[in-house]
């Protein structure tokens, strides 16, 4: 059964082996990601075409006699000022993966990091009523994890936030929101207990 340490102490705590224990699946991963990180774009990028830009309503000159190129308005996308063609227009890039196919992505994110040794647990009390980035970032130089630390707590401990929010490569999210994005792109995951269990109880 995987287990995880409890930091600043020489606890550990076991994990759940349906949630921390299983195979690691790459293509459904990488279909969670890409679902996710699509789902955070805006898709509010647009341009105007010959049809949206003001102005070319009339004929710059008759169409012939001139000796030039015939034209019917200034707004051509071959003229400067004219429409762009074939522009990006608003729209959505989101796409569904089934409810099965993202806990399955959930727990391969989360026996990735099982199985690597970088989950850990912490007690959030000593942080929650006096707030110490000073102590957080000791707690983490002690664990010796590469930067890139994801910290999970639940929402009752919003106060325990206020030590890590401002550390260097240091991310803080509730355990409702983090994604398996946020998990394959942290390097290491340090939770409290009470937010290891929502995350256990999201991947079953």
């Amino acid at each position: 059964m995987p287990s995880a340490p409890v930091l600043g102490g020489k606890d550990t705590v076991s994990l759940d082996d349906a949630a921390f224990g299983v195979e690691f699946h790459g293509p459904l991963v990488h279909e969670s990601v890409r679902a996710e990180l699509n789902a955070r774009r805006q898709g509010t990028h647009a341009t105007k075409t010959r049809g949206d830009v003001r102005g070319g309503g009339a004929k710059p000159w008759r169409q012939k006699g001139t000796g030039r190129a015939r034209a019917g308005s200034s707004r051509s996308p071959i003229w400067t000022g004219g429409g762009t063609v074939f522009g990006p227009s608003p729209r959505s890039y989101t796409f569904k993966v089934n409810r099965k196919e993202r806990k399955a992505a959930l727990r391969s994110a989360l026996s990735l990091h099982a199985g690597r040794e970088s989950l850990a647990v912490f007690d959030p009390a000593p942080y929650g009523d006096a707030p110490s980035t000073k102590a957080a970032a000791k707690l983490l130089a002690d664990w010796s994890q590469p930067k890139g630390v994801l910290v999970v707590l639940t929402d009752d401990e919003a106060n325990v936030a206020l030590s890590f929010r401002n550390l260097d490569r240091v991310s803080v999210l509730p355990a409702q929101a983090v994604g398996v994005a946020d998990l394959v792109g942290a390097s290491a995951v340090l939770a409290s207990r009470a937010a290891l269990d929502q995350l256990t109880e999201r991947a079953r």
